[in-house]
């Protein structure tokens, strides 16, 4: 603990913004970071808890007081170390996490936590422009060969840990570029394409070998890579999206949020064609549909279109604007949070459930009707909801988003063909713990990240790779030196 007294001199930081008229012209990053003093004196806040509840709130178990420690004492190389040690990309959850160590700091008590998340992403930042980061060959070849499909958060995670562990490693991707959900489904004001090229190139020089345009269980049969591969590691995510059957649903204009986000994002990446399937939000009236952060990516890409509106309805009640830190911390709280992309500017609405998308006359989504709605709980404690009486009105849509979350993987295709059974919630089942970690229910077929525990955090995905790779590495080779 480099400073006791910190927390109590020195006054929290964060990085800051530029202003919203500016950044909503263009798709680039807008973070304006710290200075080193200014993240040195953030570091120095760090209490080093007798017991780091930032640990707890960490999926992936970094070890926040030492490297907090380190850049205090301005050990910025030793600090990348550290992080490095359990997060294989911490530039990406330095970015894009919604920082469950920070909900989890004793000084969030106080609502003054660390800028655990801030410290984070400006370590790694520093150690690529310094060149700290090397690659992590394997002095040995096992002689095993592992299949990895899909090149999300997890699955890359977990090849990047097998290729350092000596086996042989090959990705397959359905995509025309890879990197899964981080590609296409993050905007990329929220996370540069670049760094994830930058790791790419690293994995790829420590002999992880991609295969794009790929789709296993449709352009290359399932069962062909149990024959050819000793393992095979499915980390394909949770994209059966959540749909809402109601009236008016086939018109044109009702779109899946993902959709509307990958559209968009190949055409800012440039992919080639990319511009005749753009699903444009300029001069529209927007409506999102789902509270959560692809909700809020749809008001961010919506409002660099140039939409005429944007609205964002949710179905649940409105979050309070403070927790009751007794009955919450050190847990994730339920409070009402504004997102940078709120904040460019949309109109947010709760308690109000779709009834009906309203046909213009030629098939296009003029308006949705909605109602009101009220929660209240049962005889047996159980939330139950109901429509607020003479409540019904019309709300303007020319281009309605889906943004309500993802129920499972796609079942039909790799996870039809290979028969791998299913939990009561149509995710792969597999626990994570013991001999069978990660195992499927076919042997040698491991699961992990969204298609294992369903649609979560990109950091929960992050530590499901790294532990499944370990799981892989034992089955292989009896153990495994792997961290968990």
């Amino acid at each position: 603990m480099g400073k006791p007294t910190g927390f109590k001199e020195i006054e929290r930081q964060d990085r800051t913004y530029a202003p919203a008229a500016d950044r909503i012209t263009h798709f680039d990053e807008f973070v304006i970071p710290l200075s080193e003093e200014q993240l040195g004196a953030q570091g120095a806040r760090c209490m080093d808890c007798g017991i780091p509840f930032c640990h707890q709130g960490c999926p992936v178990n970094n070890i926040i007081p030492d490297w907090n420690d380190l850049v205090y004492r301005g050990k910025w190389q030793d600090a990348i170390e550290v992080l490095h040690s359990t997060n294989n990309f911490p530039e990406v959850t330095g970015r894009i996490c919604p920082a469950p160590c920070q909900e989890s700091c004793t000084l969030n008590i106080t609502d003054e936590p660390v800028t655990i998340k801030t410290i984070e992403c400006a370590i790694v930042d520093k150690a690529w422009d310094e060149g700290w980061i090397k690659l992590q060959v394997a002095p040995h070849k096992t002689g095993k060969r592992v299949a990895v499909v899909g090149s999300g958060p997890s699955g890359l995670a977990a090849a990047q840990q097998l290729a350092r562990a000596g086996h042989s490693v090959v990705v397959y991707e359905r995509q025309d570029r890879i990197g899964g959900l981080l590609r296409y489904g993050i905007p990329d004001f929220k996370l540069d394409k670049k760094l994830l090229d930058r790791r790419v190139a690293q994995m790829r020089a420590e002999g992880v070998e991609f295969h794009i345009n790929t789709h296993i269980g449709v352009d290359q049969p399932a069962r062909q890579l149990i024959d050819e591969f000793d393992a095979v590691v499915l980390a394909g995510g949770s994209e059966q999206p959540r749909d809402l059957p109601v009236p008016g649903r086939e018109l044109e204009g009702v779109e899946f949020a993902m959709d509307f986000l990958r559209a968009n994002s190949k055409v800012v990446q440039g992919v080639p064609g990319a511009e005749k399937h753009l699903i444009s939000a300029k001069d529209k009236h927007v409506v999102v549909i789902g509270g959560g952060d692809t909700g809020s990516d749809c008001i961010g890409t919506s409002n660099r279109h140039g939409a005429a509106s944007v609205t964002q309805i949710e179905i649940l009640d409105k979050p309070p604007e403070k927790e009751d830190k007794g009955l919450t911390w050190p847990d994730w709280p339920n409070k009402l949070r504004t997102s940078t992309s709120q904040e460019e500017g949309c109109e947010r609405m709760w308690s109000v459930l779709t009834k009906e998308f309203l046909n213009d006359g030629n098939g296009h989504v003029r308006a949705l009707r909605c109602v009101l709605v009220r929660w209240d709980k049962d005889d047996q404690g159980q939330w139950r909801m109901s429509e607020v009486e003479d409540s019904e009105f019309e709300l303007k849509a020319d281009l309605v988003t889906l943004a309500m979350g993802f129920v499972h993987p796609v079942h039909e295709g790799m996870l039809a063909e290979l028969g791998v059974a299913l939990d009561a919630r149509g995710n792969v089942r597999g626990s994570t713990e013991g001999r069978k970690a990660y195992h499927t229910s076919i042997d040698g077929v491991f699961a992990a990240g969204d298609m294992r525990r369903g649609q979560s955090l990109v950091v929960w995905a992050i530590r499901e790779g790294r532990q499944a790779a370990a799981a892989v590495d034992e089955y292989l080779m009896g153990s495994t030196d792997l961290p968990r």
